[in-house]
């Protein structure tokens, strides 16, 4: 009889109870169900940090909104910065008290089927158990938070201001335009020739750059592979060499070699094959192809290891099999030892793309995006590519709004051409098959 009144009792407290104390105050509906340690733990956590950081966080998400009132005394990017966090913090507030309704919703359930009350020692061993991950992955998640979605958002937002050298803070106070910042960036004819031209060298440079890197580092690995080549790991030392140099150096030991007038490249194609000096980095097309040439003499190091490695993995029972039904070597590397590296490579070549679309260093190391070329807007040159295009605006015409549009219409392509074709390459859908 003293069983069933106790079990009457929690049925009387009920989960709908439990989670309805829990609304009004957090911890109210798990000390309900005999949760006492999380239940003040709970209470403890809304009196002294949920509310009393109520209005801090009010105050800084309406500056977000506002991005201030009073030019010298409101900083626009303060109050952005701010807001950011302040939307941040009150969203995980807002998930802790939903979590905190759910507790005790669960646990007034179980106790409507007869569970029993947990004491405070199951309550604190559960509360071990269940928070000890997110105790661990707490760090991670912080830095994430702060040197990545923080700067993303705060990009993202830019580019929807007109922040640039005439309406800078605390001078003047910023305002938010809408898309106003990319109709104008993508219709107004100087600007939408120049962002054409940029985007389309971005486009050929990335797959050029891409694809050369991994073919030239194929065709090597291929070659050394061949057990009767002699002196195979000296070889492969000399030509990991490119890659083990820091490629800063590299680059301007490049841009010193292809000096129109000085360098040691133009000086061997005169005096050896009698040639005029090519204007390397006065020519946009000549500066283009030097770009990607650099760049292959940096990237195929890479390139040729991994896929050596890849080829040392392969089976030999299947070219022994080749070989006894009388294949010959180019359709051993056709229908086997191709389809297999590609197997392995696509989805870091699709990586190795999103990259070199990003690929500021050797823009800009190289020739710093120039030659000039009449007409482009926003100090852009001949070999600039949307990245270090987006450099120049910000820190050279000091076109924030603009730089951060391009930023955003950067990231968005980037994601748009890795998620499509990374979800259609063999390695990612066989990964679904053995799901």
């Amino acid at each position: 009889m003293q069983r069933n009144l106790i079990e009457n009792t929690g049925s009387n407290i009920g989960r709908y109870t439990s989670a309805l104390l829990s609304t009004l105050y957090m911890g109210a509906g798990q000390i309900a169900n005999g949760q006492w340690l999380k239940g003040i733990f709970l209470i403890l956590f809304e009196t002294f940090v949920l509310i009393p950081s109520v209005p801090l966080l009010l105050k800084n998400l309406k500056g977000l909104i506002t991005l201030g009132e009073t030019p010298m005394v409101d900083h626009s990017l303060f109050m952005m910065i701010y807001g950011i966090l302040a939307a941040v913090a009150a969203i995980f507030l807002i998930v802790c008290y939903l979590v905190n309704i759910r507790d005790a919703y669960e646990h007034g359930l179980a106790i409507d089927k007869g569970g029993k009350r947990k004491g405070w020692k199951e309550t604190l061993s559960d509360m071990i158990d269940a928070g000890f991950p997110y105790l661990i992955l707490a760090p991670g998640i912080l830095c994430i938070i702060l040197f990545t979605f923080l700067p993303m958002a705060f990009n993202i937002m830019i580019a929807f201001t007109d922040y640039d050298l005439f309406h800078s803070p605390p001078r003047h106070i910023l305002n938010w335009v809408g898309f106003r910042n990319f109709v104008e960036f993508l219709t107004t004819a100087s600007w939408a020739n120049t962002f054409k031209q940029v985007m389309l060298w971005t486009v050929v440079w990335a797959v050029l750059s891409t694809l050369t890197t991994y073919l030239l580092g194929m065709i090597i690995a291929l070659i050394l592979n061949n057990p009767r080549i002699k002196f195979r790991k000296v070889i492969r030392t000399i030509l990991i060499l490119p890659y083990a140099i820091p490629a800063f150096i590299s680059i301007l030991m490049w841009k010193g070699m292809l000096n129109t007038n000085f360098g040691i490249v133009n000086h061997l194609l005169t005096t050896t094959f009698n040639m005029q000096p090519i204007p390397w980095l006065e020519n946009v097309f000549w500066t283009r192809f030097a770009v990607i040439m650099v760049n292959l003499w940096l990237g195929f190091p890479y390139s040729m290891m991994m896929i050596t490695g890849i080829l040392q993995g392969l089976p030999n029972d299947l070219y022994e099999a080749a070989t006894v039904d009388g294949a010959s070597g180019f359709q051993k590397f056709r229908y086997i030892t191709f389809p297999l590296v590609m197997f392995s490579v696509a989805p870091l070549v699709i990586m190795s793309f999103a990259y070199n679309f990003n690929n500021f260093n050797v823009i800009f190391l190289l020739n710093d995006g120039l030659p000039a070329v009449f007409g482009l807007q926003g100090k852009a040159g001949g070999s600039d590519i949307l990245i270090s295009w987006v450099y120049k605006l910000t820190f050279q015409s000091l076109k924030f709004n603009y730089a951060a549009a391009m930023s955003l219409i950067i990231f968005l392509l980037i994601v748009g051409f890795s998620i499509y074709n990374y979800t259609r390459t063999r390695s990612f859908k066989e990964e679904e098959m053995l799901r």
